[in-house]
């Protein structure tokens, strides 16, 4: 088993859509980095590497809440709101919402709502692509 360095507080860990990669979030506000690992057929993990850093984005909001959609593209709860990756490591954009989000979950028939929660509201928002790991 490959534990985390103990310089990661980890919050939320979620498989590539292949399996092929595991990504881990950090809670820490002074490195606010998402890892990712090589997943092999044993199920064990190698080749840690710093997928994407944000530690010089302001604010106190570290990452929280992480999914990923059937191309590979991450949704984050992160500084300033919901963050959305690509799989090759390029922020697409961020989603600023009533309040900042801190879980995610995919849902709606099509698996095409991602709902937010945050410390008083729970938020649906439509999107292009459905959830990945969800059953078809």
């Amino acid at each position: 088993m490959t534990s985390t360095p103990s310089s990661v507080s980890t919050s939320s860990v979620a498989f590539s859509p292949d399996e092929k990669f595991l990504y881990v979030d950090n809670w820490d506000e002074k490195r606010k980095v998402i890892l990712r690992y090589a997943v092999h057929p044993d199920g064990s993990l190698s080749d840690s590497q710093v997928f994407f850093d944000a530690t010089k984005e302001p604010g106190e909001d570290a990452w929280d809440g992480m999914k990923i959609d059937v191309q590979g593209n991450l949704y984050l709860s992160g500084p300033g709101g919901l963050w959305i990756i690509s799989p090759d490591g390029k922020h697409l954009g961020t989603i600023v919402g009533p309040e900042h989000p801190h879980n995610l979950a995919w849902g709606g028939e099509d698996h095409k709502t991602l709902y937010l929660a945050a410390q008083t509201g729970l938020y649906p928002i439509a999107v292009n692509l459905p959830g990945a790991g969800l059953p078809k």
